[in-house]
């Protein structure tokens, strides 16, 4: 029996490697593909894969879309579709790099790899701006509900969608604000967590409430921070039975649901996004019946 990669349910590692691959046009992609279906999937990685790798297989997953490109006032949301994500999990960097290298290997022959984040747990699952991040997400079953598909099929039962993307920081000008500013952007206090319960309607937390959504809009998110030559920030990850939660949850970030953008684009913006079909595996390995696999 299929169910989902069990790197996606457990909380986040201490380290973690981030891989982007695009197809190169005139090469053929099954026979990379195939080698992904040969590989022991383990709590270690998480692969998924874009929409326009899947049509370019001649196989169509229902619900998996190209990420859209929003702007809201004052507010850019890019869209920087890629074919194969990677998520490599664990505690020691050195194996992160050589697991990183043999995957890169496995998909030399199709795939360029396009980018490349290294990220890391900041002291109990904070982000780099000082705000826990990940305070509402979903526990036990829940978790399960809401990022897991089920009721679909043995092909697609088991899998998850994830939406990815990458935000750079500017923490000079978060750091410039009073502490109070900061508070009323995310809509939780720095020093304790606790929601602020006269937050303005910009606060991240009432732009994302996920039971504020008809119907909820719940995900289970699984950021982490990178650091790095090009600066700083979050990266965005979130999975989900559908990506349905997700999208409407940034389409209201971006105020096009009410034109109230969210007070985080005051001090981070992305600068990519990406949507993914993370397949189930079976036997420790990628289930991809649905592939034709």
């Amino acid at each position: 029996m299929a169910s989902s990669q069990p790197g996606i349910l457990p909380p986040i590692p201490n380290l973690c490697r981030y891989l982007e691959f695009v197809a190169a046009p005139d090469r053929d992609p099954l026979p990379a593909v195939k080698n992904l279906a040969a590989l022991a999937i383990d709590e270690g990685v998480v692969i998924g894969f874009g929409p326009t790798l899947v049509k370019r297989l001649r196989r169509d997953i229902a619900g998996l879309r190209a990420f859209p490109s929003l702007s809201g006032g004052g507010c850019e949301v890019p869209s920087t579709q890629a074919d194969i994500w990677v998520w490599l999990r664990g505690e020691d960097r050195g194996r992160l790099v050589h697991r990183a290298r043999a995957i890169e290997g496995l998909l030399r022959s199709a795939f360029l790899c396009e980018r490349v984040v290294d990220g890391f747990k900041y002291d109990r699952g904070l982000d780099l701006s000082g705000y826990e991040d990940g305070t509402e997400n979903p526990k036990g079953e829940a978790a399960v509900a809401a990022a897991v598909v089920q009721g679909q099929g043995a092909a697609l039962d088991g899998a998850s969608f994830v939406a990815v993307q990458q935000w750079v920081h500017d923490l000079d000008h978060l750091a410039a604000l009073p502490e109070s500013e900061g508070d009323n952007i995310i809509g939780r206090r720095r020093s304790d967590n606790q929601e602020l319960a006269d937050a303005p309607p910009s606060a991240h937390v009432k732009r994302t409430a996920q039971e504020s959504f008809e119907p909820e809009a719940f995900v289970l998110r699984r950021s982490m921070p990178w650091a790095g030559a090009r600066g700083e920030g979050f990266m965005f990850v979130a999975f989900g039975k559908s990506l349905d939660a997700f999208e409407v949850q940034l389409r209201r970030m971006a105020g096009l649901e009410d034109g109230i953008v969210d007070g985080l684009f005051r001090f981070t913006r992305p600068t990519s996004g990406s949507y993914f079909w993370c397949p189930p595996v079976q036997d420790g390995k990628l289930k991809l019946s649905a592939l034709g696999l």
